[in-house]
């Protein structure tokens, strides 16, 4: 399914329909014809908000649940190399703990094919029906009665019709008709004025011509749009019939607002004959003209039409006071789509000292995005836009700032960091003893970080998480792994900026801490240049899905951060992601 939710077009759909019904129901008595019509263009809206591109929904991320095996982590990489040195030491190692996840992405494709195919009957339904519509229309012969076109014209100048339709008879149903957005066609039974007095003819133009009017024609055509890509929603269909008759009695009650009140009954004998007289089925063109009632419809409107009294003006302010009421209903809507619509979160990022790159040739074939910050001429240079704004696990990158957290919480200090090991035995031989800062850091040891926020606990990390802004923080992933390919996201525009912040200390910790864990993310040192930074791996299922590295270069002069962030279905790790990372430095000459 291309690019969005069906859940959040259900839900949404699905509320707001409800909410019509209810409301409908409980202030029957305080809703005008008119304005209970009206209230289905709010329907309208809420149906178009999945679709707005801003924000548009991605299904991959759907239909998946996460679950780490925390307690029986496997390693991701049995043979963990070194993959980066210098000086003999190394410093990128790809440990870290794959997170099990029952993936039902297949559902999504089985989903989308089926909802594609439900278009296309649909479609094929209406174009069905447009064909039999065209047939009426080249059966159609313009009227040439003079008697006749002139009671039309007379209803055209009593509504204020600008608007120039084409009256003309067909021989192949019993009942008059709308349609036609760039030509429209007022259509009458062939021979009509054979059984039609002059007054019946008035109220059958007067009710046709407020349907071109208030352009019934255009929203019928949304009506059958949206019908065509909900078509899996009952709710949909059911409120679209409700809406087709709330026209039809807007209308008729429109049309009776026109005439002196001895005329009531007249018209609406007018409709019951044409009920009588009809033996076609509306719903031959239900689909492309909605503007034909059928019997059911017809009936119900000639007890509205029996019922009909002029509305007050204290009713219209009841209305409208109503059809604000949920139209603010459906205004809420908007952040519930943008919060459903991705399972991709992406940010919006605009800034005038950015230049594009393309790089493309140092990933590989990699997927990913690359993010530079200078300092000194507060300038971003990026490879891949879309990519550089697109929220993904932070994985182990996350550890710099938990560390911060840890630090000003009073959990570790700048003299005493260290944590015992458990005895817990972990796939990876330098994890399986006592850590601190420095040792935890260089080989990214989970338990050590897990430790520490569960000392710190989960509101202080929520209240550190909005302090420093950073990505869409999201502990709902639960606090052993809300940061390991979970709920917890940041794009690498915001790891950049938020690496910047953190080195320029802006994000008012103390400083003494701040300098700690600087030093321990310093990686190597070459020609008067330092480079600090932390790698990160997403592992799902046993595979390498994502990896990270994120730091910065100082220099004598400068500094420049950066945030590489690579994907795959197998092989992207935060070794791969640093070696991407420091061929483009090397190529800009900056490390």
């Amino acid at each position: 399914m291309p690019d969005f939710h069906l859940a959040v077009c259900m839900f949404v759909s699905s509320v707001v329909v409800i909410a019509i019904v209810l409301i409908r129901k409980i202030f029957q008595n305080q809703l005008s014809s008119k304005w209970q019509y009206n209230l289905w263009f709010l329907l309208l809206t809420a149906l178009t908000l999945p679709f707005l591109p801003a924000r548009i929904v991605h299904v991959g991320a759907s239909f998946v649940w996460h679950q780490n095996q925390t307690n029986n982590p496997s390693p991701t990489n049995s043979s963990p190399e070194n993959l980066l040195t210098e000086n003999g030491r190394a410093w990128a190692h790809d440990f870290s703990i794959s997170v099990n996840r029952f993936d039902v992405t297949w559902l999504n494709q089985i989903l989308t094919i089926v909802w594609v195919a439900g278009i296309l009957v649909m479609v094929g339904l209406n174009l069905h029906a447009w064909l039999k519509l065209r047939q009426v229309k080249k059966s159609a012969r313009a009227m040439t009665n003079q008697q006749i076109l002139s009671i039309f014209e007379t209803c055209k100048q009593r509504l204020h019709v600008s608007q120039k339709p084409v009256l003309a008879d067909s021989p192949l149903f019993k009942s008059p008709m709308t349609f036609g957005i760039f030509k429209t066609y007022v259509i009458l039974p062939r021979g009509a004025e054979a059984w039609l007095s002059e007054e019946e003819l008035t109220y059958i133009f007067l009710h046709e011509l407020h349907h071109v009017k208030y352009k019934d024609i255009v929203t019928n055509y949304l009506v059958v749009l949206f019908q065509m890509l909900y078509w899996y929603n009952p709710l949909i269909w059911m409120a679209f019939r409700k809406m087709r008759l709330d026209r039809e009695i807007a209308c008729d009650h429109a049309v009776l607002k026109t005439l002196a009140p001895d005329d009531y009954a007249a018209y609406g004998n007018t409709i019951i004959k044409f009920a009588r007289k009809s033996s076609f089925s509306a719903s031959r063109f239900a689909m492309v003209n909605q503007l034909a009632s059928s019997k059911q419809h017809l009936k119900k409107r000639i007890e509205r039409i029996a019922a009909f009294s002029t509305e007050s003006r204290r009713l219209t302010l009841k209305s409208m006071a109503i059809f604000s009421l949920l139209a603010a209903l459906v205004v809420c809507q908007i952040p519930v789509v943008s919060a459903m619509s991705y399972g991709e979160d992406r940010i919006h990022f605009e800034n005038n000292q950015t230049t594009y790159e393309d790089l493309k040739f140092f990933f590989n074939g990699y997927e990913g995005s690359f993010v530079l910050y200078d300092l000194q001429k507060a300038q971003y240079h990026i490879y891949n836009k879309e990519k550089s704004v697109l929220r993904v696990s932070p994985n182990s990158t996350y550890k710099i700032y938990d560390a911060l957290f840890a630090l000003d919480a009073g959990v570790i200090t700048p003299g005493q960091t260290s944590l015992k090991w458990d005895g817990t035995t972990y796939p990876y031989k330098a994890w399986n003893q006592n850590q601190n800062l420095y040792t935890a850091m260089e080989n990214s040891v989970s338990w050590y970080f897990q430790e520490l926020d569960k000392k710190i606990q989960r509101r202080p990390i929520q209240a550190y998480l909005q302090k420093i802004q950073y990505g869409n923080q999201n502990l709902s992933g639960g606090m052993e792994s809300y940061w390991l390919e979970s709920s917890l996201k940041i794009s690498p525009v915001e790891q950049v900026q938020t690496l910047k912040n953190f080195y320029t200390n802006q994000l008012m910790f103390k400083e003494k801490h701040v300098q700690l864990v600087k030093e321990s993310i310093k990686l190597e040192t070459k020609d008067h240049a330092a480079l600090y930074g932390k790698t990160g791996t997403g592992t799902v299922n046993g595979k390498d899905v994502n990896g990270w590295f994120i730091g910065y270069v100082e220099t004598k002069n400068n500094t420049y951060f950066f945030a590489t962030n690579i994907e795959s279905n197998k092989h992207a790790n935060g070794s791969t992601a640093a070696g991407i990372t420091k061929s483009i430095l090397k190529d800009k000459n900056l490390y």
